[in-house]
């Protein structure tokens, strides 16, 4: 497995993702921990299955937007390459709105084929949602949670 970003393929064989259940608990735990601060980290593993969200920080001055922060990237791009894991996509949250994107996340996404789980604290439960950008929009994902 290399380094780069990559699109994840699905196809009609798999029309899902797994997800680890401990890249949900981080996931949530790190937007709780942030909040009402935007969160934002990498999504990694491979072959159609989240293994690892890997925390960054968010180096937007605005509380409401999330920047993954260059260094950071970089970072666990290196790390992620040293494990054999890929990068597949991002996560960030929403602690005060639904789990969907924004009109500014659709103006920043810039991985096409990649994955984007949004975590809403907006309700007493959150809610996470995973999308994959296609054509310059957001596809729902269906997801499952794995041991």
């Amino acid at each position: 497995m290399t380094n780069d970003i990559r699109p994840v393929i699905l196809n009609a064989a798999r029309t899902s993702i797994r997800m680890r259940s401990r890249v949900v608990a981080d996931v949530v735990r790190h937007a709780r921990e942030t909040a009402p601060a935007e969160c934002c980290g990498l999504l990694l593993g491979g072959d159609a299955a989240i293994e690892e969200a890997a925390r960054t920080r968010n180096a937007s001055d605005n509380p409401s937007r999330f920047v993954i922060d260059p260094a950071d990237h970089i970072a666990c791009r290196r790390d992620a390459r040293d494990r054999g894991l890929a990068v597949l996509g991002f996560y960030h949250s929403h602690p005060r709105s639904g789990a969907v994107p924004s009109a500014t996340d659709r103006e920043e996404a810039a991985y096409p084929g990649h994955l984007y789980l949004i975590v809403s604290l907006a309700a007493d439960v959150p809610d996470l949602r995973l999308f994959q950008l296609d054509q310059g929009n957001f596809r729902s994902i269906p997801f499952v949670t794995v041991d």
